[in-house]
């Protein structure tokens, strides 16, 4: 019993931890937006209006994956084992 419920919070917290690699997405991705925008703005300095309302509704999108992911890793953190322990507990019969 105490080895299954090791082996479910170990679990537990390797998928938390690769839920938050998808952290690295956004952070590249705005990365490379605002370079972009930068190059942008250089080449035509009167569309700067445009380019930065673009910029800040497509960095918004972008963080959502991340925010994502960080809402999958504490629920597996706080939620899930205690879930998963339950479960085991009624299956085996305690």
């Amino acid at each position: 019993m105490e080895l299954a419920i090791g082996i479910i919070l170990g679990c537990c917290a390797l998928g938390a931890g690769i839920a938050m690699i998808a952290g690295l997405g956004p952070g590249i991705g705005e990365g490379q937006a605002a370079a972009k925008a930068c190059e942008a703005v250089g080449r035509q300095p009167e569309a700067k209006s445009d380019v930065t309302s673009t910029l800040i509704l497509g960095c918004a999108l972008a963080e959502t994956t991340g925010i994502y992911a960080l809402v999958i890793a504490i629920l597996l953190i706080f939620v899930a084992p205690n879930i998963f322990v339950n479960v085991l507990k009624a299956a085996i019969g305690r």
